[in-house]
């Protein structure tokens, strides 16, 4: 499919914004902000709902309190992302406003995605701000997210709001033009253009590099992209510094990095066992259960469980990895950690009266999704 027929068909799109692109010499660029909130509502001017997920806070409070040095102790940057995320907000209703539009502020945790009675709250709260004309901000809560603050969450945060909103497209607007074969300073790099599927040595090509401003780097928008495009959802990675981005995007110029939807599609509640849930422990299973699992779908049994990691209760999302440590598969598990490790091993009719239970299956493939 080409890029004007695929545009041509989006109704919804989440627009990431990195800190990166907001932030000249360690200060907030306005001038970078008011063209993308220009290029936005063209955009909603032409029938497209947008959802924006926004850093920018940590960059903001840094301007306030004078300083050019990201902060690296937790409770100092949570405090700054604190003072940066009032003014954040702030610009967003000021300059959505000199058009009409009113800014509604979202601030989520991994923790409230992974709840699902608060994940559908959320999914109800964001479709009445989009049914009242309004374009949701979202930021990560970093004065409470201790552990996402240091992984460039916003990144990996904006996938899943792809699947919290129903969205039909992600676009991630970063520091970097998009995705190159090599470190992008290299002056032989190259950008690749268009990548139909997300592989391991697609993503070796990412790197960890992060900016002095935010914490993302190019690894967490692949691994934001792949979650997206396993839900049937394309996604381009582009440079925020180019003039007039999002409407040359959208009008089918070839800007930034393209990810192609995946054929075989998750579902919304597969997509959130595995990526919204954290996982509480870690089943390692042999070669023969690696294999009924990736090639036959079948759920995992007792007999093919080697290690058992972790203490989790029944309900609880694990990791299933093979011998090497290399993740599988994530799914809901059917018995507490005790059970299991009392299991691992066992056929099937042995595990069936030690579980007192009518089904020897730990995670059954309806509550499983596969990783790689």
């Amino acid at each position: 499919m080409n890029r004007p027929i695929a545009f041509g068909g989006a109704r919804r799109l989440v627009l990431k914004i990195g800190s990166a692109v907001l932030s000249d010499g360690g200060t907030f660029d306005r001038v970078a902000f008011v063209s993308l909130v220009r290029d936005l509502i063209r955009l909603r001017e032409g029938g497209l709902e947008i959802v924006v997920v926004s850093s920018g806070a940590v960059a903001l409070g840094m301007e306030r309190l004078g300083t050019t040095v990201r902060p690296t102790e937790t409770a100092k940057l949570q405090a700054t992302a604190a003072i940066g995320q009032g003014r954040l907000m702030r610009l967003w209703e000021d300059e959505l406003g000199n058009y009409g539009v009113r800014a509604a502020q979202v601030l989520l945790t991994h923790d409230d995605l992974s709840s699902r009675r608060r994940f559908l709250a959320a999914r109800r709260t964001l479709r009445a701000i989009l049914e009242l004309g309004a374009v949701p901000v979202i930021n990560e809560n970093d004065t409470v997210a201790v552990e996402e603050i240091k992984m460039g969450d916003n990144d990996v945060l904006s996938a899943q709001i792809v699947s919290l909103v129903g969205a039909d497209f992600l676009l991630i607007v970063s520091d970097v033009d998009g995705l190159f074969d090599r470190n992008p300073s290299d002056p032989e790099a190259k950008l690749i253009d268009w990548v139909e599927t997300i592989d391991a040595e697609l993503e070796s090509k990412a790197g960890g590099s992060v900016s002095r401003i935010g914490s993302g780097g190019m690894r967490t928008k692949i691994a934001a992209v792949k979650q997206v495009n396993q839900i049937g959802v394309p996604a381009v990675v582009a440079g925020g510094r180019s003039p007039k981005l999002l409407p040359r995007l959208f009008a089918g110029e070839a800007l930034g990095t393209w990810f192609c939807a995946q054929p075989t599609r998750l579902s919304a509640r597969k997509h959130w066992i595995g990526y919204a849930l954290r996982p509480a422990g870690t089943l390692t299973v042999d070669v023969g259960a690696a294999r009924a699992l990736a090639i036959g779908g079948k759920s995992l049994l007792p007999v093919g469980i080697t290690e058992v990691a972790g203490e989790f209760e029944e309900g609880d999302c694990v990791r299933i990895v093979d011998s090497q440590g290399v993740e599988l598969a994530r799914g809901l598990v059917g018995y507490d950690a005790d059970l299991v490790r009392k299991a691992r091993g066992l056929h099937s009719a042995e595990a069936v009266l030690l579980l007192d239970a009518g089904s020897p299956e730990i995670v059954h493939r309806d509550d499983l999704v596969l990783m790689s």
